[in-house]
């Protein structure tokens, strides 16, 4: 029998000191319910194709066009249409990441709710359609902002 055998110290996990505080919090964070950066997550997993079938409409509609600037506004909304496009792929690599899945969506009363399932905790999200419609209204203004922002310094 060695020195190291039956003193105990190799029976347990062995952590370095700089890893037991990321550990502990990794195990806070597995279960429970959906945190407010997760539910802002989902919101944008659910409003973001909307968005996106919406610029994809308008892009279509005004190739269709006889506006002297079609070209022009296609391609602004182009670049529009991927920028929402990245988001939302952002978005929904987030949620696989923290183990969040999206699963149905349902219209009752004209609210739209929509079943997720957050680490084994299955909940409902509801909107009603004025709240999407506001809520796509204002992240398009950002986004359209965060596009014009470097021209105007």
């Amino acid at each position: 029998m060695s020195k190291l055998e039956g003193n105990g110290r190799w029976g347990g996990k062995m952590l370095l000191t700089e890893h037991q505080e990321q550990y502990g919090r990794r195990e806070q964070t597995i279960s429970g319910k959906a945190t407010s950066d997760e539910m802002r997550l989902i919101r944008d997993a659910i409003l973001l194709p909307h968005l996106m079938t919406m610029l994809q409409r308008s892009i279509d509609e005004v190739n269709r066009s006889q506006i002297s600037m079609h070209n022009v506004m296609g391609r602004f909304m182009r670049v529009l249409l991927d920028r929402v496009s990245l988001e939302s792929f952002n978005a929904r690599r987030e949620l696989k990441k923290r183990n969040i899945k999206i699963l149905s969506d349902q219209t009752q009363d004209d609210i739209v709710y929509t079943c997720y399932l957050c680490r084994g905790y299955e909940d409902k999200f509801g909107m009603t359609r004025e709240i999407m419609r506001a809520e796509i209204s204002s992240h398009l203004a950002k986004a359209v902002e965060s596009i014009l922002k470097p021209t105007k310094e």
